[in-house]
C-alpha cells in the first residue's frame, strides 16, 4: 500500500478524476473498439484452423501401448515374465511404465494452440465489458421521482453488459473442464488399454471441444456486435437519461 497519505479534498478531486476517465475511456471504446473487435473476431473465423471442416484433424495420438492379451488360462504369451501382483497394482491393468514408453501422455497440440489463441481475447471482453459497466453505472443520474425513462435504459444496457461480463467469465471454466474430463477419459485408457471405446471417447471429445472453441468465438463476436448495437442506438439516452429537468418537463 502507498504509504502517503492524502486529503479527504486530494481524494475526492482523484476520484472524480478517475470518474471523468472511465467516462472518456467507455466512449471511446464504444464508438472505436467494439467496432474494431467484431472485424478481428469476423477475420479470425475465416482463417484456419477455424475453417476446419474435417474433425479427425484433431485428433491426437495417446501414445498408450497395448499389452500383449493373456492366453485362456491367463497366463501371458511365451516369452512373457508374468509381473509380480504387487507391480500390476489391483490386478486390473499392467504397471503404467509398461504402456507409457515416452513417460507421460500429451496434450492435444491442435487443441491446445486455440486454446492459447482465445484465452487472451476471452480476458480482453472481460476487461473491457467490465469498463463498461462502471461507464454506464457512472452515468446514472441520482434517484429521483420521475423523468425515468432514460434511467431505465440505462439499467437494460447495464444489465446487457454484466450478462456478457458474466457469460465471459464462463469460457475459462469450460477450457479448464476440458483438460480435467480429457484427464480422465485417458487415465481409463492407461488402466484399461484394450478397450478400445475408451479411445475412441478421447477423440470424440477433441472433436467436441474444437467445435465449443469455435462456437465460443462466434459467441464472443455477437455479444461485441450487440453491445455496441444496443449502446450505440441508445447512447444519448445513456449519456443524457434526464436531457430536460421535471420543471420544465411540465410544460
Amino acid at each position: 500500500m502507498p504509504n502517503s497519505k492524502v486529503s479527504a479534498e486530494e481524494a475526492r478531486e482523484k476520484v472524480s478524476k478517475y470518474k471523468d476517465d472511465i467516462k472518456v475511456e467507455g466512449e471511446r471504446v464504444v464508438n472505436d473498439v467494439l467496432p474494431q473487435r467484431i472485424l478481428e473476431m469476423n477475420e479470425l473465423l475465416e482463417q484456419a484452423p477455424f475453417t476446419t471442416t474435417d474433425l479427425r484433424q484433431f485428433h491426437s495420438a495417446l501414445q498408450v501401448g497395448v499389452p500383449p492379451p493373456l492366453h485362456a488360462d491367463g497366463q501371458p504369451p511365451p516369452g512373457k515374465r508374468r509381473k509380480r501382483s504387487e507391480d500390476a497394482g489391483d490386478g486390473e491393468s499392467p504397471p503404467a511404465s509398461c504402456l507409457l514408453p515416452h513417460g507421460s501422455v500429451p496434450c492435444n497440440k491442435p487443441i491446445t494452440d486455440i486454446i492459447e489463441i482465445l484465452k487472451p481475447i476471452i480476458r480482453r471482453i472481460m476487461e473491457e465489458t467490465n469498463l463498461l459497466k462502471m461507464w454506464v453505472t457512472y452515468m446514472i443520474p441520482k434517484i429521483e421521482d420521475g423523468n425515468n425513462f432514460g434511467v431505465s435504459i440505462q439499467e437494460d444496457a447495464l444489465g446487457e453488459v454484466a450478462s456478457a461480463e458474466t457469460e465471459s467469465a464462463t469460457h475459462f471454466y469450460e477450457i479448464s473442464r476440458y483438460f480435467s474430463f480429457r484427464a480422465k477419459l485417458v487415465s481409463k485408457v492407461v488402466k484399461y488399454p484394450h478397450i478400445d471405446d475408451y479411445r475412441r471417447a478421447v477423440e470424440e471429445l477433441d472433436e467436441k471441444q474444437f467445435v465449443s472453441l469455435r462456437l465460443t468465438l462466434v459467441e464472443i463476436r455477437n455479444r461485441y456486435a450487440t453491445l455496441h448495437d444496443v449502446i450505440s442506438k441508445n447512447l444519448v439516452k445513456i449519456k443524457k437519461p434526464r436531457s430536460v429537468d421535471s420543471a420544465e418537463s411540465m410544460y
